[in-house]
């Protein structure tokens, strides 16, 4: 590692994960390998970042009103919490997304931290060039916001230890995987660039 990276986790919410309601397959399990970027990072002292959805009651983006998912991440509720197990330091910065009612913003770079900072932005203000990049779900939030990282022109690697598909169609994730390294994610290097 050294002091251009950053790590961002996307979405590891409750209902993202086993018994919520939107989960994804083994979702938890992606918890104990960012738990471990995580203590890396801050022993590094490096920036970390997570991203979360954070739906208002209605929007187009549930099937409810006409969208294709189930109501998931609604501000305020426990769904919309990040996993009890996911150590997240005090200094974390949380970037929220899909807080308008016609917003499906699956890129974690389609978010703002509290006062309204979108992510590139934030990023850059620490110096970041190389994002470390893990989380819920590879096939969506995951592959968005990694094609929009290269869009930003920063260096991504995709933690492949570290997500889990969603899997709609069989073969999803395995094919967002093959997109985000066609589009420049290096996916080999997550675990030789940082200490174990």
């Amino acid at each position: 590692m050294q002091g251009e990276d950053a790590l961002v986790i996307v979405d590891v919410q409750n209902d993202f994960c086993p018994g919520g309601a939107l989960p994804v397959a083994a979702g938890d399990t992606v918890v104990a390998a960012l738990n471990r970027y995580i203590e890396n990072f801050k022993a590094a002292h490096l920036p970390i970042f997570a991203t979360r959805d954070w739906h208002p009651e209605s929007t187009s983006h549930f099937n409810t009103c006409g969208g294709v998912w189930p109501p998931h991440c609604v501000q305020g509720t426990r769904g919309a919490e990040f996993h009890p197990h996911l150590a997240l330091p005090d200094d974390i910065v949380v970037v929220s997304k899909g807080m308008g009612c016609d917003e499906d913003s699956y890129s974690g770079f389609q978010g703002t931290d509290g006062s309204g900072v979108p992510l590139a932005d934030l990023l850059r203000q620490c110096g970041a060039k190389r994002l470390f990049v893990g989380g819920l779900a590879t096939d969506y939030c995951v592959k968005h916001t990694v094609l929009d990282g290269l869009k930003e022109e920063f260096q991504v690697v995709l933690l492949e230890d570290a997500i889990r598909a969603v899997d709609l169609q069989p073969g999803d994730g395995e094919r967002a995987i093959a997109e985000m390294i066609r589009a420049g994610a290096d996916k080999s290097s997550g675990r030789e660039q940082i200490p174990a």
